[in-house]
């Protein structure tokens, strides 16, 4: 909870400043309470956890000036890691003309792909929330936005670094060895307090969207190395470099056809690389004369430093259906499977699906299965983690 702290410190002075601004305001309160239960095929005892995500939102009268917040809160009957609370969202935002500027603590999203954003560096990935790094940190931030005909220019002065969560002694999916996540290594001496930088230029273009951005700072992708613990035990200790990374992410929407890609050039005191990952969504409009929709996905990873990278997608394909019924209840299905071009014994298959009940609550199935059979691959350390996980969540 110590960088949970410190963010509430650096946005406790703009909050209090920003609710002065004018006295007539409009207020809302929202967020959800839900609980969840994981299950893993080697019979291991049930995970289960309660969580709580409450928002506020605060607009002055006149409406350029707004305050908005979210935070996160989880209490594991396992994993210690995983019950902890962390402050996703608090920042006041000064709305112009053809201008805004947020301040405080907040999230932002760069990418078009399914299955793999290179392009998303601003934010920290909450790994012990979600394995797969749906979840984000918040991440301290002063953001300017110039808004044009010509396209939206993003400037980001980032002040302070997220370290990466990750599963505790007990916790699920793991792999051989544990992270020793409390002692991080850093390259810059400033560690954590050191001074990131971030640029984006987006546009549409007729049927084409697309982004350029550029980051220098602390890459949010630690290397795990291994190390001896304070007990002489052997484990995973994360090291943060310092990297330069410019970025392309382009979309394209063609009648029933959706094209997207991204591709990154990163420069590091270890490897200088190339990562790309393409392919389309093509939408099956009124499956038999019903209302239901299906969408085929696919798309081709491809990394530069080939097995060496340590990640998952150095070099696979990403093939998945979407079931969309178009009903009351919004309810959908995604259902897919990541192959390796070089492994044929590697693949991560996964299901993922949710459901509205009256006007409230929402249900979400989770399962994620792991196949390999080589130990060089990155997803041979997780060959014993197949799970499935349900939600419910109530939202207010």
């Amino acid at each position: 909870m110590k960088s949970t702290a410190k963010l509430g410190c650096f946005c406790t002075g703009i909050t209090l400043a920003a609710l002065t601004v004018s006295t007539a305001c409009a207020v809302e309160f929202s967020g959800s309470i839900g609980a969840d239960a994981r299950w893993f095929d080697d019979g291991d005892q049930l995970h289960s956890s309660v969580f709580i995500e409450p928002a506020f939102y605060w607009q002055s009268e006149d409406g350029n000036n707004l305050i908005d917040a979210t935070l996160f809160a989880r209490a594991d009957n396992t994993d210690d890691q995983r019950s902890s609370g962390d402050i996703r969202e608090l920042k006041w935002i000064h709305v112009a003309d053809e201008w805004e500027l947020h301040t405080g603590i907040g999230k932002v999203f760069w990418g078009v792909a399914e299955s793999n954003h290179l392009v998303d560096v601003i934010n920290q990935s909450d790994q012990v929330q979600s394995a797969e790094g749906g979840h984000k940190l918040g991440q301290p931030m002063l953001h300017w936005s110039l808004l044009k005909d010509w396209g939206t220019v993003d400037a980001f002065v980032l002040p302070y670094f997220r370290e990466r969560t990750f599963a505790g002694v007990d916790g699920r999916p793991a792999g051989p060895l544990p992270i020793d996540q409390d002692n991080a290594q850093y390259q810059s001496s400033q560690e954590e307090e050191h001074l990131d930088y971030a640029f984006r230029y987006s546009h549409t273009l007729g049927d084409w969207d697309y982004g350029l951005s550029y980051f220098k700072g602390t890459n949010r992708n630690p290397q795990l190395q291994i190390a001896q613990n304070a007990q002489a035990q052997t484990v995973l200790r994360p090291y943060y470099n310092q990297i330069e990374q410019v970025g392309i992410d382009l979309q394209a929407t063609k009648g029933s056809w959706l094209w997207k890609a991204e591709a990154i050039a990163q420069g590091n005191p270890d490897r200088d690389y190339v990562a790309a990952v393409g392919g389309f969504e093509y939408t099956l409009v009124g499956i038999a004369e019903s209302d239901a929709d299906v969408g085929l996905l696919a798309e081709l990873h491809r990394d530069s430093r080939g097995a060496d990278s340590g990640v998952i997608n150095d070099k696979d394909v990403f093939l998945a259906a979407r079931f969309t019924l178009n009903d009351v209840q919004d309810s959908n299905l995604l259902i897919g499977v990541s192959q390796s071009v070089d492994n044929s014994d590697s693949r991560l298959a996964f299901i993922e699906g949710n459901r509205r009940f009256g006007d409230n609550w929402r249900g979400t199935v989770d399962a994620r299965l792991f196949d390999s059979e080589t130990p060089s691959d990155p997803l041979y350390s997780f060959r014993e983690e197949d799970h499935m996980s349900v939600t419910v969540e109530y939202f207010f």
